[in-house]
């Protein structure tokens, strides 16, 4: 179970955050959707411990991890793993070196860095890299590689860091529908075999309510809904984004019961993180 109390991040006079409350329980997926500047990158970044809260409790196992530092940290940090929208791939480096990066916290800053790798790195690597159809591209640059190709890389260098939770922040607003939906698809089969926990920020609504087991929607650092797919109706909508991006043709494709995939894709600058 993670519990996240009364989280909030501070800027200035800007509430980034404002006062968040949840409980995850292991092994769900959540969605986690919101207009451009709704907190939702900087709530994922606090739980893994990138941002540090300005008010607030993470607990996560009976562990405080608001209160983690040094090594305790970095250990929290794997155990945590992090996808980012722009992969945070070494493009010069080939792609299985790019993945044993990931072991970092178990074989050290040093050893990393001098890419001295064991024979147990190298075969988490290769059988991560073979769960996402990427053994072949192994020894290519990853730089070479496609931006589909490459989130399916930074998910295996997530997934040798043997981690109990899996957060991604906007992991396919890059990216065509084709190989969006390999990556979700990989997230979901990560969840599902695996039970990990997985949060992952999300632009579109549909992709939310395909993949999501639930869904949280932010506004103004605030939660506005929490719930399953299904709850999320199109007065939730309106309070969510607002009626400005439910007007003409995005309206008329809304039901009075429904909200289909053609309706579900906003602009991305009116829901990104």
């Amino acid at each position: 179970m993670l519990v996240i109390e009364q989280l909030s991040k501070v800027f200035g006079d800007l509430a980034a955050v404002d006062s968040v409350s949840l409980a995850i329980p292991k092994g769900q997926m959540v969605g986690v959707i919101g207009r451009s500047g709704a907190g939702k990158s900087t709530f994922l970044r606090m739980v893994n411990r990138l941002t540090d809260p300005s008010h607030g409790t993470i607990i996560n196992e009976g562990k405080d991890v608001t209160a983690l530092k040094g090594r305790d940290l970095r250990l929290w940090r794997a155990s945590c793993a992090m996808i980012f929208q722009q992969f945070n791939l070494v493009e010069r480096m080939d792609v299985l070196t790019n993945v044993m990066v990931g072991r970092i916290a178990h074989t050290g800053f040093t050893r990393s860095m001098m890419r001295s790798f064991t024979d147990e790195d190298r075969t988490r690597a290769i059988q991560a890299l073979d769960r996402l159809d990427l053994v072949p591209q192994a020894l290519q640059r990853a730089g070479t590689l496609s931006g589909g190709q490459q989130q399916r890389v930074a998910i295996a260098k997530a997934l040798v860091q043997n981690p109990r939770i899996m957060l991604a922040d906007e992991p396919i607003a890059s990216l065509d529908p084709a190989n969006a939906t390999r990556v979700m698809d990989a997230l979901r089969e990560i969840n599902r075999m695996d039970g990990l926990t997985v949060l992952v920020n999300l632009h579109t609504l549909d992709t939310a309510r395909n993949y999501c087991d639930r869904i949280i929607a932010m506004r103004a650092g605030r939660v506005q809904f929490d719930g399953a797919p299904e709850a999320l109706t199109n007065e939730k909508v309106r309070e969510i984004y607002g009626t400005d991006y439910l007007a003409g043709d995005f309206n008329e494709a809304v039901t009075s019961t429904s909200l289909t995939t053609a309706s579900l894709q906003l602009p991305k600058q009116a829901v990104g993180a």
